[in-house]
């Protein structure tokens, strides 16, 4: 898992969801290059920039949520798509034979647990 960034102040670090998704990413990226040639600029790459797009876009929504709640929602949202994308990319894979289905049932239970936990953020966010 990737450690915190020393930061005294809470940071994006603290959020498991962050950590989570952190970790999903860095498997999605290694397990991406082992996927044929023709698929590292198409579905390889699809999948890496998906899986990554979940803790950057949580990252910038975090550093943003100073000014505002809702900036930080809208991001918490976006990542989200980027958990459901994740989700999808790795069943094309799978069903063209470049995941197995262990590989397959691990990531996409990992992507459901970031999907929850997200929700459950933006529920919080949406609380009076």
């Amino acid at each position: 898992m990737g450690e915190r960034r020393g930061s005294v102040a809470p940071s994006v670090w603290d959020m498991l969801v962050f950590r989570k998704a952190y970790d999903v990413a860095l498997e999605i990226h290694r397990i991406a290059q082992t996927f044929p040639k023709h698929e590292q600029y198409e579905l390889a790459s699809q999948l890496r920039r998906s899986s990554k797009s979940i803790c950057a876009n949580l990252a910038e929504g975090r550093a943003r949520q100073q000014g505002s709640t809702a900036e930080f929602r809208r991001f918490v949202l976006i990542a989200l798509g980027g958990a459901d994308k994740s989700a999808l990319w790795c069943s094309f894979a799978k069903d063209l034979g470049y995941l197995t289905d262990e590989q397959y049932e691990r990531l996409a239970e990992q992507f459901s647990e970031i999907a929850r936990m997200l929700n459950g953020l933006v529920a919080k966010l949406n609380a009076p």
